[in-house]
């Protein structure tokens, strides 16, 4: 049920009480206009009784952003633990600024899918590409954000995060730098991405290794698609250079990456299988097999990279040649 704030006499989460009794199942969203009376009666309402609450500025890929947010924490379970889909947990109590990020996020996640669906598949496989596109996971406490990422941590693409949100039950202005070094202690390489409408300090971002984006940016959407395509797998695979991070090779599928493997540097292939670089991108092309064959090995499992490369070339021709048999 998605429902305006206001609608006619009766008060929209008086409502959701009555659905709620009734269909305890039934998710329930609230639309509202942003305005400041708007943010003190929100302040002041018992909102446990409505799923989530929106805020409403006319843009209709929100509704489509509302649904599939809904059907993502349906599926979650099945899909992340079961199939091994991949998921982007975001982390904001902000309704305003949820309500932006999620219809920009999907884009980039539908406009990826649609791209992979045009690498020569059959109705089938465009159909399993489309469902096995990443979940977006919603937290909007310190305590939700750990737990969520105590459950999935092993199919995380990545972490976007406010700073200041409930901690322990009380607002904290520290919590996504803690939810950062918390994360940190576990998994040095998950990508992290924090954003503030405060100053920043950038020795944080060395200390952590995460990465940082104003919320009073202009730019602030198209930073964050940008930002999502070049860390969650999504654009060209770009072989970098370890030591100056300058971009030697890139690979735009299975097949271009093949080849590259077999010519490139082995410093940089030494760099992007210690990182498990190969295996994220895998996954985010829904790739789940193959991805998860790479993951497995260590690097101490090799003698050399040079017994690396033929691994991953050999694997990678199989795989091409098996789906291609069908």
């Amino acid at each position: 049920v998605i429902t305006m704030l206001n609608v006619g006499k009766i008060d929209a989460f008086e409502m959701a009480k009555g659905v709620k009794k009734k269909y305890p199942k039934t998710p329930i969203v609230v639309l509202t206009h942003f305005s400041r009376e708007v943010s003190m009666k929100l302040a002041n309402e018992d909102l446990s009784s409505s799923d989530y609450v929106f805020s409403w500025l006319g843009n209709s890929t929100l509704l489509l952003a509302i649904i599939k947010l809904i059907e993502d924490k349906m599926n979650a379970e099945y899909d992340i633990e079961v199939v091994g889909v991949q998921a982007i947990l975001l982390v904001e109590d902000s309704i305003r600024y949820y309500s932006s990020y999620l219809p920009s996020i999907y884009k980039v996640l539908f406009d990826q899918t649609n791209e992979l669906m045009t690498e020569g598949l059959n109705e089938h496989r465009k159909t399993m590409r489309m469902r096995a596109r990443p979940k977006i996971l919603l937290a909007k406490t310190y305590e939700d954000a750990v737990s969520l990422y105590e459950k999935y941590n092993q199919n995380l693409l990545g972490i976007i995060s406010d700073i200041s949100y409930a901690r322990k039950g009380k607002r904290d202005d520290q919590a996504g730098i803690k939810l950062a070094k918390y994360i940190r202690k576990r998994d040095k390489q998950l990508p992290i991405l924090l954003q503030s409408s405060e100053k920043w300090d950038p020795l944080i971002n060395k200390d952590l290794s995460v990465s940082f984006i104003d919320k009073y940016s202009k730019t602030l959407l198209v930073e964050l698609k940008h930002y999502i395509r070049e860390n969650y797998g999504f654009g060209d695979f770009v072989f970098k250079h370890p030591e100056t991070g300058q971009e030697i090779e890139r690979a735009n599928n299975l097949h271009s990456l093949q080849v590259k493997i077999a010519r490139i540097d082995p410093l940089s292939l030494d760099f992007h299988v210690t990182n498990n670089h190969f295996s994220r991108w895998l996954k985010a092309r829904a790739l789940f097999s193959l991805s998860n064959l790479f993951r497995k090995k260590k690097r101490e499992d090799f003698n050399d990279i040079e017994e690396i490369r033929s691994y991953l070339i050999d694997t990678i021709a199989n795989y091409r040649r098996t789906k291609g048999r069908g």
